[in-house]
């Protein structure tokens, strides 16, 4: 007689039934100090720098980013979700900030402010990517734009400071500023010649010699988009660009003395950078100045922008002067974990309330709303009954002062005040409860 087979003690973990979408993830209490650090930094760089806050929708017209961004560029072409609503619109997630924030700049009216207009955001863009390190479909950024005014270099240095001093508060040792200017439309127009002179020689000496040739993303740039073959970060087309002619012998006068003025302000506060005559940005907007940050450990762009003088114009609106420049919280906050640079959270401190007992709980609960009217943070632990357990929670969230009641305080209309450092306690009235409790928390 064989025995049955035995139940397996060991099954394989039951996946759940629903995941975050590819590219996308949760961001979980556990890491909460380091996304609350970097928007609390970015919001004391902006008040710093004079930049008022901005949040525009998560949707945008489809238009707003192909006219913009430059429908030859892979983010329109390849990165974006869009959707056709109910009533025909074509509608995008947003990919990047800075054309939403232009939309905004012109639809409410702000060239009407005093000029230039400062402003800064903070929130998540989408792209459609390859999935990999500090790359997601669901990434966050904050950013720093000066629109209006006049064409200033000192603009173009004000952004660059206030990007810097954002990852040096965000504990980013000696960050590496890259920086390029990619001229105006008449600098580009010489530009492109030499560019695809260059490219095509190139190729037809490579086919003669049976030479690797550029890839199919190249070979159709050097129809549609010629600058972007300096983009290319593949092998083959890294060798041939880096022998490729540097734009910056094809600026004119106006454009090379505005890149200089960009560099004297940086020289004048000793802030270190390196040219990149092949840095031109993945974006059509932009002109003249155009720089990405780096770590000497990391090849990876924590952020980058540069002028975009065109941008208005080419969405709708008068010809602007702006400058700007975006961050990517993911990156950097991959950096400093990797890095083992932890945040603790910033602990505001709170009045632990305590209740023994079910009468002395349903009082305790109208207790800690009186409490936070009167704007004093409170926290409990409602769902314990112990008081033992209650006064470990008090002792471990490091509140200064306990509320303790139970059923003798409900009938005397009273709250037994405990200092958690010294263990001194006395019984205080309700009705005076909050006034002594703002005492004791001012001293």
């Amino acid at each position: 007689m064989t025995n049955a087979p035995k139940e397996k003690e060991i099954t394989a973990k039951k996946q759940p039934a629903f995941q975050a979408p590819k590219g996308m993830r949760d961001i979980l209490p556990s890491e909460a100090a380091y996304w609350e650090r970097a928007r609390e930094t970015a919001s004391d760089i902006a008040e710093a720098y004079g930049f008022g806050y901005v949040e525009t929708p998560v949707l945008e017209n489809t238009d707003l980013f192909s006219r913009g961004v430059g429908g030859g560029t892979d983010i329109v072409e390849k990165e974006m979700f869009s959707l056709k609503t109910k009533g025909g619109d074509s509608l995008s997630l947003r990919p990047e900030m800075t054309a939403p924030v232009m939309r905004s700049f012109i639809e409410n009216g702000m060239s009407r402010l005093p000029q230039p207009v400062k402003l800064w955001y903070y929130g998540p863009q989408f792209r459609h990517e390859n999935p990999q390190s500090g790359r997601f479909r669901q990434f966050y950024q904050t950013g720093f734009e000066i629109i209006g005014g006049e064409q200033d270099p000192v603009y173009d240095a004000q952004v660059i400071v206030a990007a810097v001093r954002f990852l040096e508060s965000m504990k980013i040792k000696n960050p590496i500023i890259q920086i390029n200017s990619i001229g105006c439309r008449s600098c580009r127009t010489i530009y492109r010649k030499k560019l695809l002179d260059f490219y095509r020689k190139e190729l037809a000496a490579g086919s003669k010699k049976k030479g690797k040739a550029i890839c199919k993303d190249c070979e159709r740039r050097m129809d549609t988009n010629v600058l972007r073959l300096l983009d290319c970060k593949e092998e083959g087309c890294e060798e041939i660009k880096n022998r490729a002619p540097s734009i910056l012998d094809s600026l004119d006068s106006p454009c090379r003395a505005h890149f200089k003025g960009v560099l004297e302000f940086l020289d004048e506060i000793g802030l270190p950078y390196s040219l990149n005559p092949y840095l031109v940005r993945g974006l059509d907007y932009y002109n003249r100045t155009v720089f990405e940050f780096f770590t000497e450990e990391e090849n990876i762009a924590l952020g980058g922008g540069g002028r975009y003088d065109y941008l208005a114009d080419l969405i709708g609106g008068r010809p602007t002067p702006a400058v700007g420049v975006a961050m990517g919280i993911d990156r950097i906050i991959g950096i400093l974990k990797s890095a083992d640079i932890v945040f603790e959270p910033r602990r505001k401190e709170k009045i632990f309330v305590v209740h023994v007992g079910e009468v002395a709980k349903k009082k305790v609960f109208a207790l800690i709303e009186e409490l936070h009217k009167a704007n004093i943070r409170v926290t409990e632990a409602l769902g314990k009954d112990s008081l033992q357990s209650q006064m470990k929670a008090a002792d471990k969230e490091g509140s200064p002062i306990a509320l303790i009641l139970g059923q003798k305080e409900v009938y005397e209309d009273a709250a037994i005040v405990r200092d958690m450092k010294t263990g001194a306690q006395e019984t205080v009235p309700l009705n005076k409860i909050v006034e002594e409790i703002k005492k004791r928390l001012k001293s």
